[in-house]
């Protein structure tokens, strides 16, 4: 059996009242929040792109992707979440707390979650929802990646005609 199913390690951070984790294995840093430069995008919850170290990030606005009330941004904190194929930024409420966990406090995500949700972990009386980052950021982002690309190349064109 792999040790990853006997326990995960989780960053653990609110959003309004709810708590939301990510594994710690997918979370690359913590940042201040600062304000995105913004981008165009038909997608609501795309806050816009930060240059980290030199490379440039699209940052989410979870609450917005998720459907959920949250605070005053100019407190937030911005998760990096590394998938697969890339990295992006999301904008959570406050960052709570690493814990770990056992597979048995981990329970499989309500059919209606929909495919950003990994399942649920009870730990003690709270219920933390815990997110996929392939299911937050990676369509999501391609999409956005997609659009801005043709934006980008439609702006190209027009520059040298």
């Amino acid at each position: 059996m792999p040790e990853e199913t006997l326990s995960r390690q989780l960053v653990v951070f609110s959003l309004g009242e709810e708590e939301y984790a990510l594994p710690i294995t997918q979370v690359h840093e913590i940042i201040r929040f600062t304000e995105p430069r913004s981008v165009a995008s038909s997608d609501p919850s795309v806050r816009g792109v930060i240059s980290l170290r030199g490379k440039i990030l699209p940052v989410y606005d979870l609450a917005t992707r998720l459907g959920v009330e949250h605070a005053d941004v100019s407190e937030a904190k911005i998760v990096i979440v590394e998938t697969a194929e890339d990295m992006a930024g999301v904008v959570v409420d406050d960052v709570e707390e690493v814990i770990t966990i056992d597979g048995e406090q981990l329970d499989e995500a309500p059919t209606a979650g929909g495919r950003g949700i990994d399942g649920i972990a009870k730990i003690g009386d709270r219920l933390v929802v815990l997110l996929d980052p392939e299911g937050i950021v990676g369509a999501a982002g391609t999409d956005a990646a997609l659009a801005e690309a043709d934006s980008a190349s439609s702006d190209d064109l027009r520059v040298a005609a």
